[in-house]
């Protein structure tokens, strides 16, 4: 998965804040706000975003309502999975990670990891690998 270009970002930031479905009309009216743009350009790349599936769209009268299909959440994690598939040592890789953490956020994703079964990616009864256990120090 490629990142968003700026203005995908722009509109996903726009959908993701939004409480309901917009209209090309609506989000259109929000990006002016901070840059002019138009109406079909705002249209063209929403039918993108769409097609890449982040965006669903319902019928409302004679034009469309958008909405998120996917969390802002769930997009930051794949942009993580992209970079960490980029490493030649993901344990290393996220190792460094979480050292750059501060101790709140090492706290989080200590919990996070908790709440996880041990080993998603293996055959259940097997043992997790213990040389590539993630050991969070959180007194720096």
């Amino acid at each position: 998965m490629r990142a968003f270009g700026e203005l995908e970002s722009d509109i996903m930031r726009v959908v993701w804040a939004s409480e309901e479905s917009l209209s090309i009309q609506r989000l259109t009216d929000v990006l002016n706000e901070e840059r002019p743009l138009a109406y079909t350009t705002v249209m063209t790349v929403t039918e993108r975003l769409r097609a890449k599936g982040w965006l669903g769209r319902n019928k409302h009268g004679r034009s469309y309502r958008y909405s998120a299909l996917r969390s802002a959440d769930d997009y930051t994690a794949e942009l993580m999975e992209q970079a960490l598939a980029s490493s030649s040592d993901r344990a290393n890789a996220l190792l460094h990670f979480a050292g750059r953490l501060d101790a709140e956020e090492a706290v989080a994703l200590r919990k996070a990891l908790d709440t996880m079964p041990p080993d998603r990616n293996s055959d259940p009864g097997t043992e997790p690998d213990r040389d590539t256990d993630l050991v969070l120090d959180t007194d720096h």
